[in-house]
């Protein structure tokens, strides 16, 4: 089976599958999210993943509208 990268981003085949990352974190950062993790009642991961695409839709707003 091809990567995900290997497709543009508006294909059905990168909207569908997930790229795993390896990311490391300031020990405060890293307690921040994990309370936020814990009074939302959801994984690290998706706080992870709502600042990144807030940050995206902030930053980048065309890049929003694309996906």
């Amino acid at each position: 089976m091809q990567d995900s990268r290997t497709f543009g981003a508006g294909s059905d085949l990168a909207r569908t599958q997930a790229i795993r990352a390896s990311i490391s974190f300031p020990p405060d950062v890293y307690k921040t999210l994990e309370n936020i993790a814990q009074q939302k009642k959801v994984s690290m991961a998706w706080v992870v993943r709502e600042a990144v695409e807030m940050y995206l839709t902030d930053k980048w707003p065309l890049f929003s509208e694309r996906r």
